[in-house]
């Protein structure tokens, strides 16, 4: 009997996912242009599908789907590329300039930025707008280690404020958040109740920010996307519809902008 109980309890062994895997091939656009195109043969994919971001084109293949099939789908949505890459082209933003950048972006909102030298290398929220201050041997990475700083201060500041209206209701607190930078997710709960958060919410409007983190805390009542979990979202934030459809428009432009800010050197003179 104690053998039984114990193969029951014991784990099970999952075998490992399939991994994905990529490589590029080189497409012809109709003004002669030579487009590199990222191919990506993934296991959970179902169908062929061809998408573009600020960081180029992509087309993703289930397993069995050949690679000729693949090639001859995107050649024959050639127009729409060109056409994607012309919109993410027009819309990606500047990345931080040093002495030069006069705003940064925060919360739905470019706000002013000063610069000064300093004896270490901070953003500090002042009157009339921030202040990047820095010491003239500072290197890229410690601005874009400032930057980050800043960002992730903000991201907690506001999550203070939301968390504890909503404690009481849940029937577990969360473990722990995370701020990282995240493709294509905004939130996700992990089994030991950790909240991971995509940074670049900070750059939305707050409601946004908030729906996302409503959502994840609504996991763990209901750790699915059913519709009792929808009627918990929904009872703690009634409009998280505009705020998901704010997210669906926006979420690639705030998700390159922070890209740009954290992955761009800021040149020293």
């Amino acid at each position: 009997m104690l053998r039984r109980l114990h193969a029951l309890t014991r784990p099970r062994a999952t075998p490992a996912p399939r991994a994905v895997r990529c490589d590029t091939f080189e497409l012809t656009l109709d003004d002669g242009r030579l487009l590199q195109v990222e191919r990506r043969r993934d296991p959970r994919a179902r169908r062929i599908k061809l998408s573009v971001s600020d960081r180029g084109a992509r087309l993703t293949l289930p397993l069995r789907a050949s690679a000729v099939a693949g090639t001859r789908f995107a050649h024959e949505h050639r127009q729409w590329l060109a056409a994607q890459l012309a919109l993410h082209a027009r819309d990606v933003p500047p990345s931080l300039q040093r002495d030069e950048s006069a705003t940064l972006p925060l919360r739905d909102a470019a706000l002013p930025l000063r610069w000064e030298v300093g004896r270490y290398t901070r953003i500090d929220a002042e009157a009339g707008g921030l202040v990047f201050r820095l010491p003239l041997r500072a290197g890229p990475a410690a601005v874009r280690r400032a930057v980050r700083d800043f960002y992730e201060a903000q991201a907690r500041a506001d999550l203070a404020g939301w968390l504890p209206r909503y404690m009481d209701g849940l029937p577990r607190a969360p473990r722990q958040f995370r701020f990282k930078q995240v493709s294509s997710r905004w939130g996700s709960l992990a089994p030991d109740g950790s909240v991971t958060l995509d940074l670049s919410l900070v750059l939305a409007r707050p409601a946004a920010y908030h729906y996302v983190v409503v959502h994840e805390l609504c996991h763990l009542i209901q750790a699915n996307h059913s519709a009792a979990f929808w009627a918990e979202v929904e009872a703690r934030m009634p409009q998280w519809r505009e705020e998901r459809e704010y997210l669906r428009l926006h979420g690639s432009r705030l998700k390159a902008t922070m890209r740009a800010l954290l992955d761009s050197p800021a040149p020293v003179p």
